[in-house]
């Protein structure tokens, strides 16, 4: 495996971004699917990385920014214990900022030579589960799967709602929910699950029983072995099929 640190800059000032991805070679082709892997709201940390390292060991370009960037240059909040930080962080990351910054990733991975930035993905957990599906939306013709794990804020009274973007996604679209998660109440996933089958979106949303929010962390203590293998296993599928063999 092949991994770096690098800087990617946008309008809004220098976004650090991890990128890792198998040697070249190592899978037929010589070129890799980019995937973006976009944070929770605790922030960029080793345990994120070794997630985009499983991801990558499948055959992918993976590509890590730091969401938060345009306020501090690194968040952890299991460092810190500043919850009141996060929140204000990430109750100031808009729908239409994290997409710009997914563009961005995916521009700077148009520029390496390993990466396919013809076939893209994108996964989103907690915070970041609503950007997977607007950035679908906003790149329709590059981003061919996007998943949203134990996402949140997937309906709300916004023109920039998830749920108003439906339309504009051309790829497929994997929403893994809790079945106990206060900050995604199954009304609100119902009524997005409604608006996927009204917008003719391809994709599923499927509740993982006897689940908490974050339970696909393995260190968090809501972290659940074999949901979060589950998980895994689809996020696999769903990227082979949209992204290795399309």
């Amino acid at each position: 495996m092949i991994e770096r640190f690098d800087n990617i800059t946008t309008d809004d000032g220098d976004m650090a971004v991890f990128v890792v991805h198998p040697e070249t070679g190592s899978f037929d082709g010589g070129q890799f699917p980019t995937v973006v892997f976009q944070m929770d709201a605790p922030g960029m940390r080793e345990e994120l990385r070794n997630m985009c390292r499983r991801l990558a060991s499948a055959g992918y370009y993976v590509i890590a920014p730091m969401l938060y960037y345009r306020w501090v240059t690194e968040y952890n909040l299991f460092e810190t214990g500043d919850r009141d930080r996060m929140f204000e962080l990430m109750n100031g990351l808009s729908n239409s900022m994290a997409s710009s910054d997914i563009g961005a990733c995916l521009a700077y991975a148009e520029a390496d030579p390993v990466a396919d930035t013809t076939r893209c993905g994108t996964v989103g957990y907690c915070m970041s589960g609503p950007f997977a599906v607007v950035a679908a939306a906003d790149y329709p013709e590059q981003i061919k799967a996007a998943a949203s794990i134990h996402g949140v804020r997937l309906v709300t009274d916004t023109d920039d709602s998830p749920h108003a973007r439906l339309p504009d996604v051309a790829g497929e679209l994997y929403i893994g929910c809790a079945e106990v998660d206060e900050w995604a109440p199954p009304e609100t996933v119902e009524q997005f699950d409604k608006a996927m089958s009204e917008a003719g979106t391809k994709g599923r949303v499927e509740w993982y029983a006897g689940t908490e929010h974050g339970f696909s962390f393995a260190e968090r203590p809501q972290y659940v072995q074999a949901s979060s293998e589950r998980h895994w296993e689809r996020l696999h599928d769903l990227f082979w099929r949209r992204l290795r063999q399309s």
